[in-house]
């Protein structure tokens, strides 16, 4: 299991905005899409109580909704998973 944990979909923008952002990074991550089953978009919304994408969660617990690439970057950051 990755340290990151990342709930999206092809179609969404703010996804691939930060797909972008982990894979530039060489960040080690799962990427579950949403539109694949009722289970994984039920997922992210038990993660986050919310229905909007992406969902980013960390090994931690903490989980991030639509976070701009700032926020997403300084998280990474904060574990050690960026420089």
């Amino acid at each position: 299991m990755a340290e990151v944990e990342m709930y999206g979909a092809m179609w969404c923008g703010d996804c691939r905005r930060s797909k972008s952002l982990l894979d530039t990074l060489k960040v080690d991550y799962d990427n579950f899409d949403v539109e694949e089953s009722k289970e994984l978009a039920d997922k992210a919304q038990a993660i986050s109580g919310r229905t909007n994408i992406p969902v980013i969660k960390f090994a931690d617990g903490k989980h991030l909704v639509e976070p701009s690439d700032a926020v997403l970057y300084a998280e990474l950051k904060l574990r050690g998973l960026a420089e």
